[in-house]
């Protein structure tokens, strides 16, 4: 199944992108897109921590994704 994801912030200059797209098997989950990306772009171990959004709503690891959905790769926001 095809995936888009999108990048922000820091995320989005270590893999030099805003935006890709990525194959995944059925059945998969946050989990396993989160380890099919650190695979295809290395950079991504560089963050301690990010979040991921499935279609504008926070994931966690164990939700099921679907051909189509668009996740947001969130990396950690400090602010003043």
């Amino acid at each position: 199944m095809k995936l888009k994801i999108l990048f922000f912030g820091i995320a989005a200059e270590l893999v030099n992108a805003s935006e890709v797209e990525i194959s995944l098997s059925q059945n998969s989950t946050v989990k396993d897109c989160k380890v099919a990306l650190q695979k295809a772009y290395p950079n991504l171990q560089n963050l301690n921590s990010y979040a991921i959004a499935v279609n504008e709503s926070y994931a966690t690891d164990d939700f099921m994704v679907k051909s189509g959905d668009v996740l947001a790769v969130i990396p950690p926001v400090s602010g003043g």
